[in-house]
């Protein structure tokens, strides 16, 4: 990676149905070796994947829920047995393994309280836990896909 890497993914985090020739003329480079990098970039699992961000309004899931999950199971079985339920449930949009109070973090997308409370039926019909509390976003603040760059080490050539 270098800094015209680290520009090219700037700019395709920005919008990345961006022409190609448009990329390369704001990074320096022609087309072809400017599509080359973002090539190799995907290959190498830098890019994994391009997607529309929707908004969440016009698709009726606008309610954000975070479900904190304590659990008495701390083995691999368990917590396989518990992501392959959550795996079932689209409105589960984000799922972490958390260090601290808390051992599992799920960001829940819906359109209401009722949509929630039937996802959340649903889901301790499938798995047993053992404490689970569930947090309203009451507004979004800042929301981004983009990660941050700058950490990226650079090759300086």
């Amino acid at each position: 990676m270098d800094k015209i890497d680290r520009k090219i993914l700037a700019l395709l985090q920005k919008d990345a149905t961006t022409p190609v020739a448009e990329i390369g003329r704001k990074v320096g480079l022609s087309t072809t070796p400017c599509w080359r990098r973002i090539q190799k970039m995907e290959e190498d699992g830098v890019i994994r994947r391009r997607v529309a961000v929707l908004d969440p309004q016009k698709v009726n899931a606008g309610v954000t829920v975070f479900v904190a999950v304590r659990t008495n199971e701390h083995n691999d079985a368990w917590m396989h047995k518990f992501a392959s339920v959550v795996d079932e449930f689209s409105e589960v949009v984000e799922f972490y393994r958390m260090s601290g109070e808390v051992d599992y973090l799920l960001r829940v997308v819906v359109p209401d309280i009722q949509a929630f409370d039937s996802f959340y039926k649903k889901l301790i019909s499938k798995i047993a836990l053992s404490d689970v509390s569930s947090s309203f976003a009451m507004g979004q603040i800042k929301y981004t896909t983009a990660l941050p760059l700058e950490y990226i080490p650079i090759d300086e050539e």
